[in-house]
Formats: C-alpha cells, sequence, structure tokens
C-alpha cells in the first residue's frame, strides 16, 4: 500500500473509532438503549436453547448450597462471617465464639442484615468488607456499595448494640482508601472536592479525621501529585501492637513508604520504591522486594527493626526470612503470636513456612501440610498462633481447617461435598516452549481416556499481568457445566503474572506484553499439537486484563479458536488511560499518548487491530454499566465496532455488579449459564 493509501486507511479507522465515542456514555440514554437491544438479542438466542434452564439451575445449587464453607475471619475471640443464601441474597454479617466454631456449631451472633439495610434505606446496597479496631475489635466500618461499584460509603459500626453509630464516622460515596489510626482518628484518602483526585480518578490528598469534627475539618498529611496512581494509608498489628503507615504509589508498581509517628507526623523509610510491606512481627517490619536492594534478590522477604528505624532513621541490619529463588514466588506472609507464616509456590505447587526469630536472625521450616493441594491461610490473628487454613484442587474439593502448629493440632471444620462428577478425570501438569524459547507451565484437566482426535472441546484460561498468579483451584461452576458435560480444561500460567515471582511479571510489561499472548498462543498450539482438541473446538476466557488478552486472541489468532469469552475487558488501548482507572495501569502498559510507547501499543489493542474479512470466531463480550474500574465502553466499542465490519458477537451487559460483572447469587449463575452455554454451542 502507497503511502496516501495508508493515510486514507488511517483516517477512515479514525473516524469509526471516533463515531463510537457515544457509548463512553456509561448512563447515556442512547447508550443504554444499545446496550438493552444487545442484552435483549443475546438472551434471546442463549436462553431459548433448551440446555438454559439446567445449566442456570445447576449453577444456582451450586452457588446457593446450604452446605458450602463457612469461611471465617479471626479476629479476637470471635470468628467473623459474611453468608449470601437464597433468603438473604445480599448477605449478613455475623460472628460467634472460637471455641463454637471449632466444635462447628451453627449458632450464629447477627450483626447486620444487608437485605434489610437495602430494604429500610431503599438502596442497593452490596456488602464489600469491614475494617475493625484492634484489639478490642468492638468498633468497625462497613464498607457499602451501591450496585457493587468500587465507589463506596463507610460507616462506623458498634458491634455490643449491633447498630451504626449516630455521629460515628461516616464517608460520603466516594473511591476512598482509609483506615483506623486510634479509636478516635481516622487516616483517610477521599474525594474533597474539584482538584482533589488524581488523573485515574482516585484519592490524591489523605488527611487526618478526628471523632466528633466535620469531614471537611480534617488536616492534611500528605498531598500526592496529579499524575501519581494513589495514597493508601494500612496499620500493620502483632500480638497488641499496632503501626500504621503510609504507601504513596507514584505507579502502579513504584512506591514510597512512610511510618506514621507517635506525634502523627510521617517519616519516610528509606526503601527501595519496588517493594511492598508485608507483615509486623514483634520489632520486625516484613518487606516483600520487587528488585534487587543491597545483598538481596528480587522477590526475597526481608525484616528489619521498626523501632530503631523511628529512632535513628536508617535501615542498618536487615535480615532475610526467605529467598523463593527463580523456581517459585511467596504468595502469602502472616504473622501469627509466636511465628512467621508464608505459602508460596514453586513451580505452580504450594507450600507453607515457618519462620521464628532467635538471636537476631530467622529460622525457616517446611510444614508438611496440604500436600498436592492449592494451601492458603484463609485467617490468621497475630494475638494468637491460631490460623484457618484452606486447601483444594482442580479435583479436589475446599476444605477448611482449624489450625495450631504451635501445639501441633489440626481440627477438620468442613468440607464441600463434590460439586461435579470426577469419575475418570485425570490433571497434568506441562511446559509449553514459547515463541522466544521461554518454557511456560500449563495444567489440563481431561479425561483420562480422552481420545487423540483433535475433537475433545478445550477451554483454555489465561490472564497473565500484574503480578498475579492464577493457580489450580477447585473451581466447581466450571466442573459442573463444563467438565462434567465432556470439555477439558487448560490453565494456562503465563508472563506477566507472578507464578515466577517479580521476574515472570517483569518480562511482560510494557513493550514486552506480546511475551504474555505469544505464551497464550504457545499453550493452545502444544494441548492441539497433542491431538487433544484442534481450532474447530478450541476456546479462550479471559477477563479484566485477561479479557484484554482474548481481545488481542480474537485479532491476532483467530485462526487457533472458534469461542472466546471476553470479560470486562480492556479492548481500547488507545483510551485505556483517559476512561475511569485507566490512567494507574500506565505502568504495566505503556502510555498511549506518547508516540514511541503508542508504536508498540498499537501493535496489539484489539479495537484498532478489527479488520474486515478476517475468520474471527463468535466472541461472547461481557460487561457491567456498574464497572467503575474498567470502563463498559471497552467492550461497547469492540461489538459495535465488529457490527460495522458485519461480525456476528453476542453481548450481555448487567446494569449492576461492578467490576465483578454480578451482583449476587441469582446473577452469578444466569452469567455462568450463558458462558458455558455459548461455549458448548460453539464447541461441540
Amino acid at each position: 500500500m502507497d503511502a496516501a493509501g495508508n493515510s486514507n486507511q488511517q483516517d477512515s479507522e479514525h473516524k469509526a473509532e471516533q463515531s463510537l465515542l457515544w457509548l463512553e456514555e456509561i448512563e447515556g440514554e442512547q447508550a443504554l438503549d444499545w446496550v438493552k437491544r444487545q442484552n435483549a438479542e443475546t438472551l434471546q438466542v442463549l436462553t431459548s436453547d433448551p440446555r438454559y434452564q439446567q445449566y442456570e439451575r445447576e449453577a444456582l445449587e451450586i452457588l446457593t448450597a446450604a452446605d458450602r464453607i463457612t469461611y471465617g475471619t479471626l479476629r479476637g475471640d470471635f470468628v467473623y462471617n459474611f453468608w449470601r443464601d437464597p433468603q438473604h441474597v445480599r448477605g449478613i454479617w455475623r460472628r460467634m465464639p472460637r471455641e463454637q466454631y471449632q466444635q462447628k456449631s451453627k449458632e450464629w451472633e447477627l450483626l447486620l442484615d444487608v437485605d434489610q439495610l437495602a430494604k429500610e434505606e431503599e438502596e442497593n446496597w452490596i456488602y464489600k468488607g469491614v475494617d475493625c479496631l484492634a484489639p478490642d475489635h468492638d468498633r468497625c466500618l462497613v464498607e457499602l456499595a451501591p450496585g457493587g461499584t468500587d465507589s463506596a460509603v463507610y460507616r462506623e459500626f458498634d458491634l455490643p448494640s449491633r447498630s451504626f453509630v449516630q455521629g460515628g464516622f461516616s464517608v460520603p460515596q466516594a473511591k476512598s482508601n482509609l483506615c483506623w489510626e486510634d479509636r478516635d482518628h481516622l487516616l483517610i484518602a477521599t474525594d474533597w472536592g474539584p482538584g482533589s483526585l488524581n488523573s485515574s480518578g482516585y484519592a490524591r490528598i489523605l488527611k487526618r479525621w478526628q471523632r466528633g469534627t466535620p469531614l471537611s475539618a480534617a488536616e492534611t498529611v500528605l498531598e500526592t501529585g496529579e499524575d501519581e496512581t494513589f495514597v493508601y494509608p494500612v496499620n500493620l498489628k502483632h500480638n497488641g501492637r499496632q503501626s500504621c503507615f503510609v504507601m504513596r504509589g507514584h505507579d502502579f508498581y513504584h512506591f514510597t513508604f512512610y511510618l506514621v509517628t507517635a506525634e502523627g507526623t510521617l517519616q519516610q523509610l528509606p526503601l527501595p520504591q519496588k517493594c511492598s510491606l508485608s507483615s509486623l512481627f514483634q520489632d520486625q517490619l516484613l518487606v516483600e522486594l520487587k528488585e534487587d536492594w543491597r545483598d538481596f534478590s528480587a522477590g526475597a522477604l526481608v525484616s528489619f527493626s521498626l523501632s530503631e528505624f523511628a529512632r535513628t532513621g536508617e535501615i542498618a541490619d536487615i535480615l532475610s526470612v526467605y529467598d523463593p529463588g527463580q523456581s517459585g514466588t511467596i504468595s502469602q506472609v502472616r504473622s501469627a503470636r509466636d511465628a512467621v507464616y508464608v505459602t508460596g509456590i514453586e513451580h505452580v505447587s504450594s507450600q507453607i513456612r515457618e519462620f521464628k526469630l532467635a538471636d537476631n536472625a530467622w529460622q525457616g521450616r517446611v510444614l508438611p501440610w496440604g500436600a498436592g493441594d492449592v494451601i492458603s491461610i484463609s485467617s490468621s490473628d497475630s494475638s494468637s498462633n491460631d490460623l484457618l487454613m484452606s486447601r483444594d484442587g482442580f479435583l479436589q474439593p475446599g476444605s477448611l481447617y482449624y489450625v495450631n502448629f504451635q501445639e501441633g493440632t489440626e481440627t477438620l471444620l468442613q468440607s464441600t461435598p463434590a460439586r461435579f462428577d470426577t469419575k475418570g478425570l485425570t490433571v497434568k501438569k506441562s511446559f509449553a516452549v514459547s515463541r522466544d524459547g521461554t518454557k511456560v507451565p500449563y495444567f489440563l484437566v481431561h479425561r483420562e481416556e480422552i481420545p487423540l482426535d483433535h475433537s475433545t472441546p478445550v477451554l483454555q484460561y489465561g490472564y497473565g499481568g500484574f503480578e498475579i498468579s492464577i493457580l489450580p483451584h477447585y473451581s466447581p461452576l466450571m466442573g459442573k457445566l463444563w467438565l462434567e458435560k465432556g470439555g477439558a480444561y487448560v490453565l494456562a500460567n503465563i508472563r506477566g503474572g507472578g507464578e515466577y515471582g517479580p521476574r515472570w511479571h517483569e518480562a511482560a510489561l510494557q513493550e514486552n506484553r506480546q511475551r504474555a499472548y505469544d505464551d497464550f498462543f504457545a499453550v493452545a498450539e502444544a494441548v492441539q499439537h497433542q491431538g487433544v482438541s484442534s481450532p474447530e473446538h478450541y476456546g479462550a476466557m479471559g477477563r479484566s486484563n485477561g479479557g484484554l488478552l482474548m481481545g488481542v486472541t480474537l485479532t491476532q489468532r483467530p485462526d487457533l479458536f472458534n469461542a472466546i469469552v471476553c470479560g470486562v475487558p480492556l479492548l481500547d488501548m488507545k483510551r485505556f488511560n483517559k476512561l475511569l482507572a485507566g490512567a494507574s495501569w500506565m505502568a504495566e502498559y505503556g502510555n498511549p499518548d506518547l508516540p514511541e510507547q503508542w508504536e508498540f501499543i498499537s501493535q496489539y489493542s484489539p479495537l484498532q487491530n478489527l479488520k474486515p474479512g478476517q475468520s474471527y470466531p463468535r466472541v461472547y463480550f461481557f460487561t457491567s454499566t456498574k464497572d467503575d474500574r474498567v470502563h463498559p465502553g471497552h467492550a461497547r466499542k469492540m461489538a459495535a465496532r465488529m457490527d460495522q465490519l458485519g461480525y456476528d458477537y453476542f453481548y450481555y451487559e448487567n446494569i449492576e455488579g461492578g467490576h465483578k460483572g454480578t451482583a449476587n447469587q441469582q446473577q452469578e449463575a444466569m452469567h455462568s449459564a450463558l458462558e458455558y452455554l455459548y461455549l458448548i454451542r460453539q464447541l461441540s
């Protein structure tokens, strides 16, 4: 194509993109009318399938099963639980004494009924969580969001009276970050009015709010720049001691940390910008490194004396806690009263280690617990040695244990009954070789007697971003609606994730993003090459950053896939930094406003790479009107552009639900039924 022809094509594509901008008006009448038409067309096709009712019923039975595990949070003498069921669609917050919980009692003390609150206040409240003031845990900040958005209100709740505190702390709806400093003070970053938000729409000014004064009277503690990402207060506790810190995000991965002193001032910690504060144990602050620092490698866990730093302003003596090396990563760091527990993965296999501090040195050991399963610390309490531990696997339903490794005790509290038939299923872990020669791990779940005639329907899942590790957990919905019905499942641990620590993540940042996509394609090619399946029967699924992966999959390798579930996705990478929280992710993807960075982003941005005359599979898009993190305009514009180019697709946009996409179990059941029915229709 000559220069004139190329210019004309670019002008045409630019006009097409501009013609879709009205779909970015989230609650715009024209945009919502378009959404309703799309939803109606999708529902007409999929819900009329004679299998739909069965799919939805099976999903709802799993989601609302009375014998689900009642996961709890250890606080003081109680275990707290949030529970949803058909009688409590929005949910109830409740608690019981630890002793009763260990005895598998069903006698819960009701604290807050969200359904009743929503009815009384005529608000679409979705419960988001609580932050309780240690060590008494008698006052909590309850987070509630209308429709499940990231933007939420906070209200102070009194546990003894089981009521909201009249005249207590109450934060209007906003994207706020806050924590208790003490009983009468909050550290809070919120929307203070014009000019107080950064370019990502997050609060950039942290203040101290004193009880009994209006929020407007809060005093500024730290003000960050408009181009910085966030400011976040956090308190770390150990056995009755609490220390408050402030995390200042210059971008998504570079931070400055401050200790909040006894005088209420900020004392900057001389730490590398790429690290995270993991836990507090006695006088030691534990830090996970994301880059090499002094004599320690990226991915290592180290510690230092907090009191010595507060006294001198320097970090002199650094202790090594644990370094997972090149083959693994740290998942969790939890401080109990007498030890620190670290869960992690090595070649995507779980382990747990215990570390004790003696004579100014850490001594560790691998604990022989949960071998072969994915293990995690569901809850811990730094004032005791009690842990709630969970374990599961692709074919192993979840179990919850009450564990005290110091005493050598372990009580099985609950095990989930099998939600799907695993007879004849097996799990295989293998490695695919990506374009640049990197070995990429993946799991394949399939029938033991699978015919190697390229005919099996396969669903491949991936994420590949933000150093998030995707592990082989038990998925009852996927198992029931996919594996039990004859499908096989692939989990691809591609670069960009955290399966091998910071190096695995950094390998696919910005100009190297294509590596994550090449990894995903290499896994699909490896599975198909084995004879398990073929492009006609091969599908893919991803959401959020994984939705971007799906968009790239659609536009770059339609020859490999015949079904793509693209959920709450980023798809217009030319404008992602201008939509909602998008600017905060430029450290991950790059800045499309800089020509030299748009050069590499433009090579994969799905919206800009849609072309006429391609053999695209009929993709399924889903998003949420109330998603105030990833703008629904991404999915809307991609679907509308495909319509302009004459391609078939499915599109469904839930009117509520936030970034999760759904707000309650009924919606989740419906959504799951639509997804898996779409997949089986496309791939069988």
